[in-house]
């Protein structure tokens, strides 16, 4: 089938490896520009860029899909059908309008449910028992379209955005994969979504991950794997910035510890009150902070110009922090 693709990060890397790898015809892979990172600010192509690159397929990297050169080059591409992953711009009508067989959108999340930008993260801080994957044909409405195929993914507990995303970026490609061809030849029937049932996932921003020690410890919990890769769960420790990268909450006979204080508890007697143990050391000492609901234990965190620790290891280095406050 002649395709153009569109998407931009490593979520939608399986999906157009997929593609190549069952001879379809791309013609054309749509990708946001080249961004600047790291230390020296130099532009660095985005993933599926990479990947078209090393195929040797055209590649198109629009500001805008509106432009006229943009949709001049779709057109010219001509494709039955168009596939996004995770692209990062609103198609347009006239886009939406070009290919006879629709755009098919791979979704990370069992639509209507987190319709939007961010749905992985947002299922996690739900506490979400699972997630999945959609494809659904695209029309100008927020991931409103029609579903054409789910599969499902159940969230674990040692999950982190990351994690999930990467399982369900392996999921949707297959899923596509299946879907395509009896898209093609008719054999799939699109069903409505249910609008009553939405729930939206806006787009994460960096003051997200500031953790607030008088929520519940499941809570922050939740916030520390929603955010991990990005922006990152955070607090701050004599006015230090103090990642949590792992953390584990706790329950039972923590009460006593107020929100934001700091304590130090033997593994086994931290393993005894949560309903996580398995997450836990199995022996030595970890770090604790008190929360509104409990205590969250901090398995591993990176101080402001440090490098990543155990919360043992950081009590090691620090030992005034016990008995302090975070935050």
């Amino acid at each position: 089938m002649r395709l153009v693709f569109m998407g931009t990060p490593d979520f939608a890397v399986p999906t157009l490896e997929r593609l190549i790898a069952d001879g379809h015809d791309i013609s054309l892979v749509v990708t946001q520009p080249d961004r600047p990172a790291g230390r020296g600010r130099r532009p660095v192509a985005p993933p599926v860029k990479e990947v078209a690159v090393a195929h040797g397929l055209a590649t198109l990297q629009p500001r805008r899909l509106r432009d006229e050169a943009a949709l001049q080059a779709l057109a010219a591409a001509a494709p039955e059908a168009i596939v996004v992953a995770a692209f990062g711009q609103i198609l347009p009508p006239p886009v939406l309008a070009l290919p006879p067989l629709g755009c098919l959108n791979v979704h990370a999340s069992l639509l209507p449910r987190w319709r939007g930008a961010a749905p992985v993260a947002a299922a996690i801080l739900a506490g979400d028992p699972r997630s999945g994957v959609t494809i659904m044909q695209m029309e100008a409405g927020l991931d409103t379209g029609p579903i054409l195929a789910q599969a499902e993914e159940v969230i674990r507990p040692t999950d982190s955005t990351g994690s999930l995303t990467r399982r369900l970026a392996a999921l949707g490609a297959d899923l596509l994969a299946r879907t395509l061809p009896r898209w093609a030849k008719g054999e799939v029937a699109a069903r409505p979504q249910d609008d009553s049932l939405a729930t939206y996932a806006p787009q994460l921003k960096k003051e997200d991950g500031r953790l607030d020690w008088q929520s519940p410890a499941l809570d922050l919990w939740r916030r520390c794997r929603a955010f991990s890769p990005w922006p990152g769960a955070f607090t701050r420790w004599q006015g230090r910035l103090l990642k949590v990268l792992e953390a584990v909450p706790l329950a039972r006979g923590t009460d006593a510890l107020a929100p934001g204080r700091v304590g130090l508890l033997a593994a086994g007697e931290a393993r005894a009150r949560s309903a996580y143990a398995e997450l836990l050391p199995p022996s030595g000492r970890v770090l604790v902070v008190g929360a509104g609901d409990g205590a969250l234990a901090l398995l591993h965190v990176q101080l402001e110009g440090g490098r990543p620790v155990t919360g043992d290891e950081f009590v090691r280095g620090h030992r005034e922090v016990v008995g302090g406050s975070l935050g």
